[in-house]
């Protein structure tokens, strides 16, 4: 099947999405008439680096002369009854000859880029533009308009030019007219001479004001082309070219939308205008050196020339200098002596020639105030706070993805330069940012641009205990930066529901699964220190110190630090069973109380812990002395914990747990991520497990068939550990229950080991 055929059965959107990239100067239904033709000589065409290589230019003259008679010869070809297609066809052949023979690349370029294109959509459907949106369809329609402008333009142009050099004709014979004149003796032919010189000078005047008024016009088009252009322009990258900037903050905090198409559509449509603006630029001066070459004074006629070759000027530098991006950026915690990576692109490499000259990309870091400056002077500074290693790089054009770009992939930052600390700040708090800054020609060389661009805040830390609250300012900056601030100025206030909504875009972005409503309310009632009710107000506002500063009550750690725990050892541990909704863990302990007493013996849910950083407790069912439910809670376990022995393997340890609420049996929730048996490593010796048991305490005693009452005298170890591995109830605490001592296990002689394994089965 041709491509051409896989392309036409993609959904509708997409099939204007190609329409749009083929434009106004290659009619789609040359495409279809020709398919198998054009494929047959572009889709393994010879890649040349350089397309003024003369084989290149050479292979592009053939192709167009065979395409024109190609078409010529289908046109002949085509039923009677099917006048439109042969009308269209023989247009199009009139069409490439006119516009393409002075330059054939261009369209042997443009055709070979389309197809890549096609390939591309047929690669990745689902990632082709939704042309459906209004505004999108704006901007393809406005870039067909200009196109179709620049078009008309260069012609209006090209005949000008003709007419000039009419002008510059008659002028020249007029002058030698009049030398031939004063050298007539007759006095009647010298006076039939006077008249026929003054005819052609009244002609003269006559073409002279004829061509101004061509003149004018085009002047005119060149106006409307530059306003529409800015329109545009305006658009792509204000709307487009800012949003996918804005999202890459958003996706800094998990957003998922980050798509590469979207950023290589903006790029088509940058490219249009980086053709169309330089092409207004050439004609435009290519008018005013006509224009001079008259020498004729216009002194109630304004010249807008120069003006509309100011603005046309300005709208490259803004194009070149905006479009000039970090299409990865650098990790936004960054921690000194280890490597990282960030990406580099410019979206109109692809034309101006810039990509010919492969220009250096040098890297810095700069503090906020440095990057406050280079903002407000709009000229990258040559101060750095700090020292990088592999820190330059060219940017090169991959001909495969059409695209100019240089990836740093191993960076190091060797040192930094922090500024002084005021009142509670710190180390943490503090913000810097890579500068990215590069400088070139354009065109012939005319025009050199310096480019510069600032990626996302970064902080900049030693050790690994500094990450939380790195991560509290960065996941802050991303939610709620405006694009148009002061770097790196972030309200200190701002409302819950935008924060609840970026804490749980964060969370499922590195667990796998969305938090519930019920979740989110329970870390709104954590946040405030209060009970409030469902569903909050979008007035409610949080502020920076209640989030990551102030400690929670009778808490030694901030509400972000205990988030940010409950999030890592879900990540590293807890995946799983997360996913599959078998962990509640954002639930008050009283509410996931008031859940067990309804339930029967043996019932469990599990919670992250209010009184342990990344600790994950569980609350089940248990029948007092009288016989009546009392609900117990598990000593919290930690990562520590979890290195030892899984969730899943514990929960099945625990012969007193039946089903997890609320009323699912455990084995059907858990058994999947338990631990399978594994081989003795040692045939000699008879293998042996750890296993976790709940302890009974004096106050809570607890019957554990198969258990020897012997045992119920073990004592805790010190309670000041990092992660507590046993100890005994305490009923003013939490009523915690402790599990079997790990760690010491762990550390005794095997057969010691083989012993304490027998006494527990």
């Amino acid at each position: 099947m041709s491509l051409w055929a896989r392309v036409n059965q993609l959904p509708q959107p997409v099939l204007e999405q190609i329409r749009y990239i083929y434009g106004n100067s290659f009619p789609i239904e040359v495409r279809h008439y020709l398919a198998e033709w054009i494929e047959d000589r572009l889709l393994n065409v010879p890649v040349y680096q350089h397309e003024q290589d003369s084989a290149y230019e050479q292979e592009a003259a053939t192709f167009l002369n065979q395409l024109i008679n190609e078409l010529e010869r289908t046109a002949i070809n085509l039923p009677e009854d099917n006048v439109t297609g042969r009308i269209r066809l023989n247009e199009s052949a009139r069409n490439f000859r006119q516009l393409f023979s002075h330059n054939p690349v261009q369209l042997y370029s443009h055709l070979i880029n389309c197809l890549q294109r096609e390939r591309q959509c047929i690669a990745y459907p689902e990632e082709c533009v939704n042309v459906q949106d209004p505004e999108i369809a704006e901007v393809i329609n406005g870039l067909q308009q200009l196109q179709m402008l620049v078009r008309a333009n260069e012609n209006d142009n090209r005949n000008l030019v003709k007419d000039y050099e009419h002008l510059l004709l008659e002028i020249h014979e007029i002058t030698k007219n009049k030398a031939q004149m004063e050298g007539i003796d007759n006095a009647q032919l010298r006076e039939h001479a006077r008249a026929a010189l003054a005819q052609q000078e009244r002609n003269v005047n006559e073409t002279v004001t004829l061509i101004t008024g061509k003149r004018l016009n085009l002047v005119d088009n060149f106006r409307k082309t530059i306003q529409l252009t800015s329109q545009v322009q305006e658009k792509v990258l204000h709307k487009y070219l800012t949003q996918w900037k804005i999202n890459q903050g958003f996706a800094g905090n998990g957003a998922s939308g980050m798509s590469a198409s979207n950023l290589d559509t903006i790029q088509a449509w940058c490219e249009n205008l980086a053709e169309i603006i330089w092409n207004t630029k050439d004609q435009i001066r290519l008018a005013m050196k006509n224009k001079s070459k008259l020498n004729i004074e216009e002194p109630n006629l304004p010249d807008f020339l120069p003006q509309s070759l100011v603005e046309v000027t300005n709208l490259l530098k803004s194009l070149i200098t905006t479009t000039f991006i970090i299409e990865k950026q650098p990790p936004q915690v960054m921690k000194t002596n280890t490597r990282f990576a960030a990406t580099v692109r410019l979206l109109i490499g692809n034309t101006l020639n810039i990509r010919m000259s492969n220009p250096l990309v040098r890297v810095s870091i700069i503090s906020e105030a440095q990057a406050q400056a280079t903002q407000q002077s709009n000229k990258a500074s040559e101060q750095s706070c700090g020292e990088i290693m592999n820190n330059t790089g060219n940017l090169e054009y991959n001909e495969t993805t059409k695209q100019l770009s240089v990836s740093f992939r191993n960076m190091q930052l060797k040192k930094i330069k922090r500024a002084e600390k005021k009142g509670t700040e710190s180390v943490m708090d503090e913000k810097f940012a890579l500068l990215f800054q590069s400088s070139f020609a354009v065109g012939h060389g005319d025009l050199v641009f310096s480019v510069w661009t600032i990626s996302l805040p970064v902080v900049v830390i030693v050790h690994g205990n500094q990450e939380p609250q790195s991560w509290a300012t960065i996941t802050w900056d991303n939610a709620f930066a405006d694009i148009n601030r002061v770097p790196f100025h972030v309200p200190d206030k701002v409302s819950w529901n935008l924060l609840a909504e970026a804490l749980n875009t964060k969370f499922r972005a590195s667990t796998g699964r969305s938090m519930t409503p019920e979740n989110m309310h329970f870390l709104c009632e954590k946040a405030f220190r209060a009970s409030l009710q469902y569903p909050v107000s979008n007035d409610l506002t949080i502020t920076w110190s209640q989030f990551c500063k102030e400690p929670l009550p009778d808490r030694t750690f901030t509400f972000w630090e205990w988030f940010y725990a409950a999030m890592k050892v879900t990540r590293e541990h807890l995946r799983g069973p997360w996913n599959d909704g078998s962990i509640v863990g954002f639930i008050h302990k009283s509410k996931a109380e008031d859940y067990l007493l309804k339930c029967p013996r043996g019932t469990f849910l599990l919670r992250f812990s209010d009184s342990e950083l990344g600790g994950i407790t569980i609350a089940w069912v248990n029948e007092s002395n009288d016989g009546q439910p009392q609900i117990l809670h598990i000593q919290p376990f930690t990562a520590k914990d979890f290195a030892t022995r899984s969730l899943s393997d514990r929960i099945r340890d625990f012969e007193d747990l039946f089903y997890l609420y609320p009323n699912k049996p455990k084995n059907e929730a858990f058994d999947r991520y338990t631990t399978p048996p594994g081989q003795p490593r040692n045939r000699n010796y008879i293998p042996s497990e750890v296993r976790a048991v709940l302890m009974p305490s004096n106050n809570n005693p607890i019957s554990y068939p198969n258990t020897p009452n012997s045992y119920g005298h073990l004592q805790s170890p010190d309670a000041s550990r990092d992660t507590p591995t046993s100890g005994s109830y305490n009923l003013e605490n939490d009523q915690v229950v402790n599990h079997l001592p790990y760690q010491p296990l762990a550390d005794l002689e095997l057969e010691n080991i083989d012993m304490f394994a027998s006494s527990y089965t």
